[in-house]
């Protein structure tokens, strides 16, 4: 992908963070989807010095595709949504699923809390030749927003105290009819306690899917929740 291409507000937001950080575009395809998201390639620069195995709230969990987001966006990839299905990613960070929930006709809104990670959103969306909407949102704080026929959220669920913010924001922003549709490492201690908390409001179905790779086999849990 070359920067150059991009549209003019894009491609200034890309030289702003290009002059700040490290960057270069990961190619993804997924099935007949190619995407191009932009990524830091050298972690230090986020971390300032911190040490994220002293205190994992402090690792950058948006600047890598984890696993869970490959299987949500190979999830996503393979349906066909009606027209004008209207779609929100909670905690996108690169924003794959839900890049490739605009690939397929949804309008997407991706949300996370920093304003970095959307000007990264953004630029990766324009280098993918797609439109989509880019919103901060604070759990704790959220402002008053549409509903979603479609909620999605990769590696969402790391503290505990976030859940019943979680909760209540995800009643407010499915449409009614709607589903949400999570995916987490099978291991992710956090998954069991939320789902827990969610199964009073929310019918929820799972099934695991298997990544391989060279490294180790990875088991994510894709869920299902619909509101009873």
């Amino acid at each position: 992908m070359d920067p150059q291409t991009l549209p003019a507000p894009q491609k200034a937001l890309y030289e702003t963070i290009a002059q700040k950080y490290k960057v270069a575009f990961e190619p993804l395809t997924i099935g007949d989807i190619r995407l191009h998201l932009l990524k830091i390639t050298d972690l230090e620069q986020i971390l300032g010095g911190r040490d994220p195995l002293k205190d994992v709230s402090d690792f950058p969990f948006w600047i890598r595709l984890w696993e869970a987001a490959l299987v949500l966006s190979e999830f996503v990839a393979g349906r066909n949504f009606a027209p004008g299905t209207t779609v929100l990613e909670l905690g996108a960070g690169l924003g794959a699923p839900g890049l490739a929930a605009a690939a397929r006709g949804c309008a997407v809104t991706l949300t996370d809390y920093e304003e970095l990670i959307l000007d990264f959103e953004r630029v990766s969306a324009a280098a993918s030749g797609l439109d989509v909407d880019c919103m901060l949102l604070d759990w704790l704080d959220p402002p008053a927003m549409e509903q979603y026929d479609v909620i999605l959220g990769a590696e969402i669920l790391f503290r505990e105290e976030f859940f019943t913010p979680l909760l209540s924001l995800l009643g407010k922003t499915l449409r009614p009819g709607g589903a949400i549709y999570l995916t987490h490492d099978i291991r992710r201690k956090s998954l069991s306690p939320f789902l827990q908390m969610a199964e009073g409001r929310y019918a929820i179905s799972a099934q695991k899917k298997k990544l391989k790779s060279l490294e180790e086999d990875k088991e994510v849990l894709l869920t299902r929740l619909v509101a009873r």
